[in-house]
């Protein structure tokens, strides 16, 4: 059990606070340069945070009303969203994303305040989908969200910029995803921990923000300090 399975809406709202103020900064000229994720500006990156936000409030307030609500219409949809609203005016996306932002922790907030079945209630991705959580997951995963695709922009916030307590849940979480795909022994050169994956061949060090941020199928971040022992890291699958 993690901490993305668990309540962190304290962590939540100081990361969204970060995130907002990164965006806030950004020139007109910033928006339309290349992000971290190949393939996206910097515009498509805070359409994708804010129409999750905004897909995890319908999901949410569904719960907390009684309706069965999914995140998205459909992958195609959630896809075709993120290309349009990617290419819309920064002023258009900062009121998105800081709007998002707002009305989802009000959403989570009456959440925490409805009655306990609620939390148990499963929310679908996209409608009669295979992928389906429980709502009690939703703070976790935004946090998540926000956090790595805060790194995403590439506007300076890396991830030694992460809380600790982050860096160490995504590790954990991500190193459990990859059990099975994945061969190396994990050290984290900052914890007392590591973790053999598959038949533990390389080992693989760094610090808990650099494995996690590999872990996630990125590219090691310049600085992250994550070394393999025999000089070549594994390959990894994003998540």
């Amino acid at each position: 059990m993690t901490l993305f399975a668990a309540t962190v809406s304290d962590q939540l709202r100081a990361s969204s606070r970060r995130l907002v103020r990164t965006v806030d900064a950004m020139t007109d000229d910033d928006w339309v340069e290349p992000s971290l994720l190949p393939g996206w500006s910097r515009a498509h990156v805070v359409a994708h945070l804010a129409l999750n936000a905004e897909g995890l409030i319908g999901a949410v307030m569904g719960v907390v009303e009684g309706r069965a609500v999914p995140m998205y219409a459909s992958d195609q949809r959630r896809d075709g969203d993120i290309a349009e609203l990617g290419a819309a005016s920064p002023s258009q996306l900062r009121d998105r994303l800081f709007g998002a932002v707002t009305t989802l922790g009000d959403a989570l907030t009456a959440l925490a305040g409805a009655s306990d079945p609620a939390a148990t209630t499963l929310i679908e991705r996209t409608p009669e989908g295979s992928r389906r959580f429980p709502a009690s997951r939703v703070t976790g995963m935004r946090w998540r969200e926000v956090e790595i695709h805060h790194v995403d922009l590439g506007c300076g916030y890396s991830p030694a910029h992460w809380p600790g307590e982050f860096g160490r849940a995504l590790l954990e979480d991500s190193a459990h995803r990859h059990q099975v795909n994945v061969d190396a022994t994990l050290v984290a050169t900052d914890l007392d921990w590591s973790l053999q994956l598959g038949t533990g061949e390389p080992t693989v060090s760094g610090p808990a923000h650099g494995l996690a941020w590999w872990l996630t199928g990125r590219a090691p971040y310049p600085g992250s300090e994550v070394t393999s022992h025999d000089g070549v890291l594994p390959g990894i699958e994003g998540l």
